[in-house]
């Protein structure tokens, strides 16, 4: 693994959860201190501001991280990507490549001990407990072997792992709350570190919940083994990620949905980019592979219910139409 790779598991030569903990106590107790000052009425009202950075960061998550560098669901071009990885660092959830490395082994060992956010050891641990605590033994192994050569092969990775802490001083701390600054003069610099770490807190647990709400409770239309469920408050929040059952169905989709633009910006913005000739190749699953694979669960359901009721003979088969799943 490059150097400028490793540090990532211990930044600024913190044990990965202390670091966590360090970051999400200051940026909380900030977070809270600028909401008392906000309910009283003594600083302005900036949450439109916040909403429009926190959903920038979320965009280069959503679009950047996950669709294309976690699941490789379009191509992009080099403008597109330096624009996604500036996203990206705005919402400082650590480098790209430690993004996606988490979000693939997430993908591959799926609630066991080497998926970094196991839905199965509940909702504290699978929203934020994660990053809090010590990681499994079996995760900690896994990190070290997995392979992730595309991305430390990728530039433009490469680049912001490099440079990573310059470019958080400059696109998570320094953009917003210098523009802050410019547009409310009156605020102090205090105010505006304040007002970016509540925007911080907010769109961090926005992305939590799809490791934990769209885990837990939801529909599962595609796929009743396992986990991941349909969840519309969640894809409201992420801007299209709560499509869960159907994106760990179908991971290869950069829709992460059968609905297109429904509750699902990130699908838009892709569009657009398309449209613009940024973003191509756009990987889809056909709608016959969709339908088939709704009916055979269909059925699946229908047997099950017919067998608890007593009035179907749990020995005699009955025809499914087998469709093949990416798990990965």
């Amino acid at each position: 693994m490059p150097e400028e790779f490793l540090t990532f598991e211990r930044p600024l030569g913190l044990e990965q959860h202390i670091f966590n903990r360090i970051c999400f106590a200051v940026a909380h107790i900030f977070a809270l201190y600028y909401y008392s000052l906000d309910y009283c009425g003594e600083v302005p009202n900036t949450w439109l501001f916040e909403l429009i950075f926190g959903y920038a960061g979320g965009l280069g998550i959503t679009i950047g991280c996950h669709r294309y560098w976690t699941h490789r669901t379009f191509k992009a071009t080099l403008p597109f990507q330096i624009l996604l990885m500036i996203c990206q660092t705005i919402s400082f959830q650590l480098p790209i490549r430690k993004w996606c490395l988490d979000h693939r082994l997430h993908h591959k060992f799926t609630d066991t001990n080497k998926d970094p956010h196991n839905s199965k050891r509940g909702f504290w641990f699978s929203h934020v407990g994660w990053l809090i605590l010590p990681k499994h033994p079996d995760l900690v192994k896994e990190l070290k072997g997995f392979d992730v050569s595309d991305l430390d092969n990728d530039p433009v990775v490469r680049f912001q792992s490099k440079w990573f802490w310059p470019l958080t001083l400059i696109f998570f701390l320094g953009l917003p709350i210098i523009s802050q600054k410019l547009i409310w003069p009156e605020m102090t610099y205090l105010q505006c570190f304040a007002s970016n770490m509540r925007r911080f807190v907010f769109s961090e647990h926005f992305t939590y919940c799809v490791n934990s709400v769209a885990h837990l409770w939801g529909d599962r239309p595609y796929d009743e083994n396992i986990s991941a469920t349909q969840s519309p408050l969640v894809a409201f929040l992420t801007v299209g990620e709560g499509w869960h059952n159907f994106h760990h169905t179908f991971p290869w989709d950069y829709r992460t949905s059968e609905f297109g633009w429904k509750i699902n910006v990130s699908t838009i913005f892709i569009d657009f980019f398309a449209w613009i000739g940024w973003a191509y190749d756009l990987r889809t699953v056909s709608p016959q592979l969709i339908e088939k694979r709704v009916y055979h669960m269909t059925l699946k359901r229908k047997k099950k219910n017919r067998i608890v009721s007593g009035s179907l003979n749990p020995d005699i088969k009955t025809p499914l139409t087998d469709v093949n799943r990416c798990n990965g």
